[in-house]
Order: C-alpha cells, then structure tokens, then sequence
C-alpha cells in the first residue's frame, strides 16, 4: 500500500509517538492537573514538556501562551469566535479550509462583515489585496499560511507587517505546514497561530493549539468554559492563561504522542523534511505534467508549496480516479472538495474538485513512481 493522504493526517508515525502514548497509558494514566499524587504530577509534567517543545519549535517566548485544543479547527474557532463582535469586520482569502469560512459566515448573521481577498487561479496572494481591503472597523485578518488543496504557501510574513502596521492583529491557520514548513511567530508577526498535531508535527488525531499574542487574550473570550483544575474555589473561569481557555480533562495520551512528534521534527530538521517532500513534490509535478489527458493545480515551483499536488485526468470524475487507485493499485488519495470550496472556486475545479495527494516524510521516490504509472494506465484507459 501506498499512503498518500498526509495532508488529512500523516501516517505512519515515528515510532516514538507510539511508544510515548503506549508508556503514558501503561504507567501515567492519572488527571493532570486534578490531584497532587505522582502520577498526576507526572501526566502535567509531560504536557508541560510538550508545550515547551512547541514553543522551542515556532519561536513563542512564553510557553502559558500556547493553548491546547482537540485540533485546529477548534483553536481556530476559539480564535475567530473569541475576538469578533457584531460590527467587526473580518478579512481572509479565497483559499481558506471551511475551518476558517464557517465560522466567519456563522458570524455575519450575527453582523460581523467579512471580506474574501480574490487569489489568482494558482493559489497565490498578493499581500496588497488584503491592506486594500482593511477597514476602520476590521478586526481581524485570517489567512491560511499553506492550501489544503494545492499546497501554494501564501505570503503570511508580508501579510504580517501590514496587519502590524494597521494595529490589527493576524490569525494564521498553520493546519498544513507546522512541521514541514519554517514558522517563526516573532519574524511572521504572527498574532495568533492556529496548528493542527496530527498532520506533520506527527501527533495522533485529537490534537492541537493555538498561540495568542501577550495582550490579546484581555478581549479573547474562552470558547468553552469549565473545570481547569486550578482556582476550584471559585465559579467563574480563571483570568490566566493556558487555565482561561482549557477547561475540562485534557487529552493527556495525545499530546504525549505530539510531544514525541515535535521532538522528532526537530531531531530530523524541519529542514531536511522540508528537502525531501520538495523533492517529492518535484517528482509529482514533473511527472503528472508529462501525462496526456492530466492537469494540475497550483504553483508550478515546489519550493512554493508544501507536499500537496492536486490533478484531474479528462473525462474521469475524481472520486473515480481515486477509486481506481485505490482499488486496482491499493494508492491512498483523496477526491473531491477537501472541505475547501471556495478554493475549489478559484482554481476554478468547482464542484468536481479534485485528486489530492499528499506525500509524507515517509514516502519515497520508488512511491512516486508507483503512483505516476498508476496515473498513467488510468489516463490511458480514460482516452
């Protein structure tokens, strides 16, 4: 079999994330946080040592302002929800997950006002779209720091200094490229970052975070509220952080193993990761474009995007594309949308969508080519 869906959630796992959560389970499997015996000071201590590797990792000064949620669809939640009000207005682009579009158009009907910044038919963003489009009332820009669909890494640190200039503060959905793509929130002025675990900081699903900004979580109001196992005496939610916005058990298991996969990231270098699924990522683009009957998506340059490539093949719906992969070459894709129509919009492959695959740390070459040939006797059929 040949996996190549890493961009829904990377597989396999270093086998050191495996080993972390089978040993928290076996020998940690106590509460953090809600009693004072050794096993729950243990599990604290392993979550306290994850965050410090991730705040190592992206550059975050102090560790209590990155916050634990269930993925980064909730961090972003958390994130837009938490900081917009009715009159604000809220500027993304036309490339966005539906992580950042639903919850954006939930809050026009409450009369948050959102503008979508227009991407070129391959993804990209000219930053001077977005200070065009900033506003009196704009409070807040969202933006995805690489597609979901196409992998086209859109230009956050410029889109930065122009949020910082304006006083206005930057969310970046960072679901794709934490782990394989160098994010530097201090160099990005990146106000508040937004990460999935279990894609490739290599973490099981049920994992992620969000960064905020010292200052900001003054008006970010909690998504949830609850038990923090701190301040029990009192019945309103605590005012500090990560405590104001992580109520409830959290998944201790889980970011054990994210622990063991930030660290591995670090231990291979996110910049040797980031050269083999250039490479990759070369080898599909070069090879796909060569097949009659084939079109891609997206920019051309691999050093432009993460390890995504999207395609069609003429005549063929995707889903059946990869219906054939996987039946006939047991090669794991995904069809459709990707939960991302409006970008699907823009590269102008709505509703169809698209094929997507997405090579991992875990791929090789020989995968690559595997998959080329499948694509070509599929293409070759379809004429």
């Amino acid at each position: 079999m040949i996996y190549l869906d890493n961009a829904a959630t990377s597989w396999p796992k270093p086998e050191a994330v495996y080993q972390a959560m089978d040993s928290l389970m076996r020998n940690t499997g106590a509460s953090p946080g809600r009693s004072g015996h050794l096993m729950s000071l243990t599990a604290a201590r392993i979550i306290h040592e994850t965050r410090e590797a991730l705040c190592e990792f992206v550059n975050i000064a102090d560790p209590s302002h990155l916050v634990f949620t269930s993925n980064a669809t909730e961090a972003l939640n958390l994130a837009i929800k938490g900081l917009l009000r009715p009159g604000d207005h809220a500027i993304t682009s036309s490339m966005e997950h539906n992580s950042v579009m639903r919850p954006l158009r939930a809050l026009e009907k409450n009369g948050v006002e959102v503008t979508v910044a227009n991407c070129a038919s391959d993804g990209s963003l000219d930053p001077r779209d977005i200070e065009r489009a900033i506003r009196s009332n704009t409070k807040l820009i969202v933006l995805t720091h690489a597609s979901n669909v196409v992998g086209t890494v859109l230009p956050v640190a410029k889109v930065g200094r122009i949020a910082r200039d304006h006083g206005v503060p930057l969310l970046v959905d960072a679901a794709q490229s934490a782990g394989c793509y160098p994010i530097d929130v201090e160099a990005m002025n990146i106000d508040l970052l937004a990460f999935s675990g279990h894609k490739s900081l290599f973490g099981p699903q049920g994992t992620g975070g969000l960064y905020i900004r010292q200052g900001i979580e003054s008006r970010l109001e909690p998504l949830k509220y609850g038990g923090t196992g701190s301040y029990s005496e009192h019945e309103n939610q605590p005012a500090f952080l990560p405590d104001k916005y992580e109520s409830g058990t959290p998944n201790t298991v889980g970011l054990a193993g994210l622990g063991a996969g930030v660290r591995f990231v670090m231990q291979e270098g996110l910049a040797n990761i980031r050269k083999k699924e250039e490479r990759l990522t070369k080898l599909l683009l070069e090879g796909l474009a060569a097949i009659p009957g084939v079109s891609c998506y997206g920019n051309g340059d691999p050093g432009e995007r993460v390890a995504i490539v999207s395609f069609n093949i003429s005549g063929l719906p995707p889903s059946e594309v990869a219906l054939q992969l996987e039946e006939d070459f047991r090669i794991m894709c995904r069809p459709g949308l990707q939960c991302s129509p409006i970008a699907h919009k823009t590269l102008g492959t709505f509703p169809q969508g698209s094929v997507r695959l997405s090579p991992g740390h875990f791929n090789s070459g020989h995968d690559i080519e595997r998959t080329l040939e499948a694509v070509r006797q599929i293409a070759r059929k379809a004429r």
